[in-house]
């Protein structure tokens, strides 16, 4: 089976695919995703003004909430909430807030319930930010055949391509669902999933050449309680025609032990990227067009047992940060020659903290960092609490520096005790 892009026998799914690379120029993605943003000059301050984090009451009893936070830095409440958009009932409580996307236009934010499914609530949740000091909640959805929400992928004609990591009932095969830009979900892909260990968590896109991954993780259910045996844990990257919808091959890594996420390579002629083993200490560069993955860093040497988990790449591909939850690390790599990836700073932010997810400013100048992956409590397996608290740090070309000016903890923020946060994005 070959891309779309290059068979020379679909004109119209090509012609869509023309279309859909246009659309992600002039619809100013890169302002809606902190990935993709512009560059300002050098050393002017960042036009990000406000920080929206999807976040958990702890005791799960509150209502979850869109918490916004100033992220203006010529502010005298720099790195305070500001504002605070409650989901509402029915299944206000309880979901786990998890992941994050902002729409092309930047007018709506999207936040996952990663464990909705257990208590038969919606999952998905949509607020309107065209006033980011007051988003206004939308709307809730509930697809049919997944569950498990996890990360949210901006398409430029608006709406979300979303990766659910289980099926309805939280095992195997998930999905990818598709939000257009009335945020009405239009289909679960693939139309046929295959039928071993596909439980997506991790995306990454190439409109321009047709290229679509997604990494699979850990089959949710079986890090309840009511499971027995221990979280099985996946280790393989799917690519996909991403105008079909349709994965094309598969590549495994056996002992990764959680490729929990992946990301391309920009602008890569050999449409190469990369993904980590949480539990094996690998940096994976990925090979898209052959099915293949090599190790090319170990993480062993900055923290054994460290969990690498998310990642972030500049838009010039030649570095990549990455979370190392239980190590309490945050590390950049020089991946200018993506064979050989060196280690240019560890930022450590200390025993316990649990550095999960990241996110990058449009300008790449700031990364903002949320201390919290997942407790499942007393109904669960995996216990990675975190401090709570959330980070800045200054990005230059081969150093991140914290920002002192900023503090911010969620135990203590809201009023009504303290609070999980857990996905991060910047406008």
């Amino acid at each position: 089976m070959t891309r779309l892009s290059r068979s020379g026998s679909a004109a119209r799914a090509t012609l869509r695919l023309l279309g859909l690379a246009v659309l992600l120029t002039s619809a100013g993605l890169s302002r809606a995703h902190q990935e993709n943003g512009q560059t300002g000059p050098q050393g002017s301050r960042s036009e990000a003004r406000y920080l929206f984090i999807c976040t958990g009451d702890q005791a799960r009893i509150s209502p979850d909430f869109l918490a916004v936070v100033n992220f203006d830095e010529d502010s005298a409440d720099y790195g305070k909430v500001i504002a605070r958009a409650a989901l509402p009932e029915p299944g206000a409580s309880g979901n786990e807030m998890h992941h994050i996307g902002v729409s092309a236009d930047g007018r709506v934010v999207a936040c996952g319930g990663l464990l909705s499914v257990l208590k038969g609530q919606r999952e998905i949740f949509f607020w309107n930010i065209s006033d980011p000091a007051k988003p206004e909640f939308i709307s809730a959805a509930d697809p049919p055949l997944s569950s498990i929400t996890d990360e949210f992928q901006a398409l430029p004609q608006g709406g979300f391509l979303v990766t659910m990591m289980g099926g309805a009932t939280g095992h195997a095969p998930g999905r990818v669902a598709e939000f257009d830009r009335h945020l009405k979900l239009i289909g679960e892909y693939p139309a046929n999933p295959p039928d071993e260990g596909f439980n997506p968590h991790g995306i990454a896109v190439r409109p321009e050449i047709n290229l679509m991954v997604t990494s699979d993780f850990i089959c949710p259910a079986t890090t309840l309680n009511a499971v027995s045996g221990n979280p099985e844990l996946r280790g393989s990257v799917r690519v996909w025609d991403l105008t079909r919808r349709e994965i094309l091959r598969t590549i495994v890594m056996p002992n990764a032990g959680g490729t929990i996420d992946v990301k391309l390579i920009p602008h890569d002629p050999g449409e190469r990227g990369y993904t980590a083993g949480m539990l094996d200490d690998h940096l994976y560069l990925l090979n898209t067009m052959n099915g293949t993955a090599r190790p090319v860093f170990d993480f062993g040497s900055i923290a054994k047992g460290g969990w690498p988990q998310l990642m972030r790449m500049t838009r010039d591909g030649r570095r990549l940060l990455i979370s190392m939850n239980q190590a309490g690390k945050v590390v950049m790599l020089n991946v200018a020659d993506p064979e050989q990836p060196r280690a240019l700073k560890v930022l450590d932010l200390g025993p316990g903290s649990g550095p999960h997810y990241i996110a990058l400013t449009a300008d790449e100048r700031r990364l903002v960092i949320s201390d919290y992956f997942l407790n499942e409590d007393g109904f669960g397996k995996v216990h990675a609490e975190g401090d709570h608290k959330i980070h800045v740090a200054r990005v230059t070309h081969d150093d991140l520096i914290l920002d002192a000016r900023f503090e911010l903890d969620f135990n203590t923020a809201f009023a009504t005790g303290p609070a999980r946060p857990h996905g991060i994005a910047i406008q």
